[in-house]
């Protein structure tokens, strides 16, 4: 059936609406009971109906910050089953970064992971092609080339690592501009990290592991928004993690430099003192940071000085993660939980209501990565990429049924608020009663 009655949703968290998908567009909405959809021509053989019940529907959601690790690391994830994760998550579009083997820095890499996305379908994939060759901070990649290859790429990143050296990096904030690109940085002077192995402070001074401290981020932050203001361009601050990084931020935007920024649903929960367990769960780039980074991270996504909420989902592999601290790799899974995430920290505290949920994850990650179709209203004429979420829904995150093909999550057990029944990308539903078509 091409069309879809969606009855009793709460749009963006308001009063409950029905909502009718014909196709891959949004034909209608009303207030519930206001139109007699069965003497307008839909009857129960025309249309499937779904029983919102003052479910929340908002725009499809977007991650600006994916690692889908194919080619090369099919054996913690691949395009098909992190899009099945994001789907199950609510997401209909994923930004998937460069770090793969090879790596995302020639036209030819990056149309293979949107092709990979197209075949597959369970969301749209837009490729991050990396900004230096190999991600070596030498000489700068085809940025040219992977904009104008049949992937469009318009976000260019070296995540994983920085592009540390102020030369490259300005010339990639000069190469971008010429077509309204966005280059995003991964802010970790390397010199300031050298063993480190979580965040630098009473806890690492307690456990005796190398420090990272919060300079190592907010230092190139500063430099990278004061090289865009030179040059006139735009930089995305990936992953934010510090208060000192939010205050830098928030001069950079009350100067008009083109700055935005992303923050995860990890740096918005976690805290260090989760460290003394050993338990390599905890153990992400950048680390996770204190109580009081933790709230001014909150508070900064709130009022607008953090853009988005994103989610670095970094699958791997069980024999990547159970094992000793110092061995272990860096990264966690966050497509399937992230909303629930952002519900207990955002909404659940008063910070956001869900129309500022739909903007911070879907409007403007949308924006910054100029996807078509994607962040756009639910109202008529618009597409049919849509999240239905029951937030009345609380229980246990049980990594055993995630769609992802890994299972390094930091909140096995924990018990979060709110559920992703429906997935709809461009009509097509995805997700139905919480389980992938």
């Amino acid at each position: 059936m091409s069309k879809i009655l969606i009855r009793g949703a709460k749009v963006l968290g308001g009063e409950p609406q029905d909502v009718l998908i014909d196709g891959g567009t949004i034909a209608a909405t009303a207030r519930q009971g206001e139109i007699d959809w069965s003497g307008s021509g839909l009857s129960a053989e025309e249309a499937e109906i779904v029983e919102a019940d003052g479910k929340v529907l908002l725009p499809g959601l977007v991650d600006l910050h994916t690692h889908l690790r194919e080619p090369g690391r099919e054996d913690s994830e691949t395009v098909l089953t992190g899009t099945r994760a994001a789907a199950s998550g609510g997401y209909t579009t994923v930004f998937a970064m460069a770090n793969t083997f090879p790596v995302a820095d020639t036209a030819g890499v990056v149309e293979q992971v949107w092709r990979l996305g197209k075949e597959h379908g369970y969301c749209d994939v837009q490729p991050i092609g990396a900004v230096t060759v190999g991600l070596e901070g030498r000489k700068l990649a085809e940025l040219g080339a992977m904009h104008e290859s049949a992937a469009g790429v318009t976000v260019f990143s070296d995540d994983g690592k920085c592009v540390h050296d102020a030369v490259i990096m300005r010339r990639a904030l000069e190469y971008v501009k010429a077509f309204g690109g966005v280059v995003a940085q991964h802010a970790q002077e390397p010199r300031l990290t050298e063993g480190a192995e979580m965040n630098e402070g009473i806890v690492s001074a307690e456990l005796g592991l190398g420090g990272w401290p919060a300079v190592a981020e907010e230092s190139i932050i500063a430099r990278d928004v004061l090289l865009a203001d030179h040059v006139g361009s735009r930089v995305h601050i990936c992953h934010l993690s510090t208060a000192g990084s939010v205050e830098i931020v928030r001069w950079a935007k009350s100067r008009g430099i083109a700055v935005t920024a992303e923050v995860t649903p990890h740096h918005l929960l976690l805290t260090d003192e989760l460290v003394r367990t050993y338990n390599p769960v905890y153990k992400v780039n950048p680390p996770l940071r204190t109580e009081r980074d933790v709230m001014a991270l909150r508070e900064a996504l709130a009022d607008g000085t953090i853009d988005i909420v994103a989610t670095d989902h970094a699958p791997h592999p069980h024999e990547d993660k159970d094992c000793e601290w110092a061995a272990a790799a860096m990264g966690m899974v966050g497509l399937e939980t992230a909303l629930s995430v952002v519900q207990e920290t955002m909404v659940d505290t008063g910070l956001l209501d869900w129309a500022g949920v739909a903007d911070r994850m879907s409007v403007r990650p949308a924006q910054i990565g100029q996807t078509v179709g994607h962040g756009r209203p639910v109202s008529a004429g618009e597409p049919a990429n849509l999240t239905l979420v029951d937030t009345a829904y609380r229980g246990p995150v049980e990594p055993a049924g995630f769609a992802s093909r890994s299972r390094n999550t930091p909140y096995e057990g924990r018990e979060l608020p709110g559920r992703v029944t429906h997935t709809w990308l461009r009509g097509k539903a995805t997700l139905v009663d919480g389980k992938l078509t």
